[in-house]
């Protein structure tokens, strides 16, 4: 059962991760820019999904975010992020998750995000809906700004878009209850999946952060759309909730 391969696999990466940050150390921690990490657990976890899922699908495509693409003979492709969330990681906090999607013709059919510290396993199944360690989950019903708790992030500061980003957070802080920051887009959209959250935006994401998480959302009820309403999320930004609050939502990002 493809789903059960994904939960198994994302369960014994996360406990890599976990008996790993027992002896991280900063000094062994490298910097792709100042605020985008990588540690030698990072590559650790991918290669032994790169290996497990191989193992299984010898002619499957993989894009991982240490590793790159190893190019397959089918148009399925597995999409892995190791470890979202490497500054949490790196210092002892939880907001850290593994991230597999599988996508056939470019659009994810399955999915699992797992918060090792946190032992939350959140799956989806195109069609299936979504779930939190097995059971079934929901996005919320808040229909109002003004009672959500939102999540982002600022990925888009690797590009430079500083004052853009905290522009829009300005908008939107005001408007919302509540806004939290975790580190991980996989588990943020995880979490508007589940209801915990009501909406998320971040702008500069790359397709490993978001692929799983966005079939949990869809599945759960919600929607996933970029700043233009489109999908081109990679281009224009990301914008997750429960439908509810979109337009509200996507107006104060947009500054209409």
């Amino acid at each position: 059962m493809l789903i059960k391969f994904m939960m198994e696999m994302a369960e014994k990466a996360g406990a890599i991760s976990l008996h790993e940050a027992e002896a991280m150390a900063e000094s062994k921690v490298e910097y792709k820019s100042v605020r985008d990490l990588v540690t030698p657990v990072d590559r650790k976890v991918e290669d032994f999904l790169r290996h497990e899922i191989q193992k299984k699908y010898p002619d499957h495509s993989i894009l991982g975010e240490e590793r790159g693409t190893s190019t397959g003979s089918t148009d399925s492709c597995w999409v892995i992020d190791p470890i979202d969330g490497t500054n949490s990681y790196v210092h002892g906090l939880p907001g850290y998750s593994v991230s597999i999607a599988l996508q056939q013709g470019g659009e994810s059919v399955a999915g699992v995000v797992y918060g090792p510290v946190l032992n939350m396993m959140f799956a989806a199944e195109k069609g299936q809906g979504a779930t939190l360690n097995g059971r079934r989950v929901k996005v919320s019903e808040r229909s109002q700004l003004s009672q959500s708790v939102l999540a982002t992030g600022f990925a888009a500061f690797r590009d430079g878009q500083v004052n853009e980003s905290l522009e829009m957070f300005a908008r939107v802080a005001p408007k919302a209850r509540d806004i939290r920051r975790h580190g991980s887009a996989a588990l943020d959209l995880a979490w508007v999946a589940a209801g915990r959250m009501d909406g998320f935006w971040e702008k500069g994401l790359k397709l490993y952060d978001y692929a799983a998480g966005i079939l949990l959302v869809a599945e759960a009820g919600g929607r996933v759309i970029d700043f233009g309403g489109g999908s081109d999320y990679l281009e224009n930004g990301l914008l997750a909730s429960n439908c509810l609050i979109e337009g509200e939502l996507l107006n104060l990002i947009a500054g209409d």
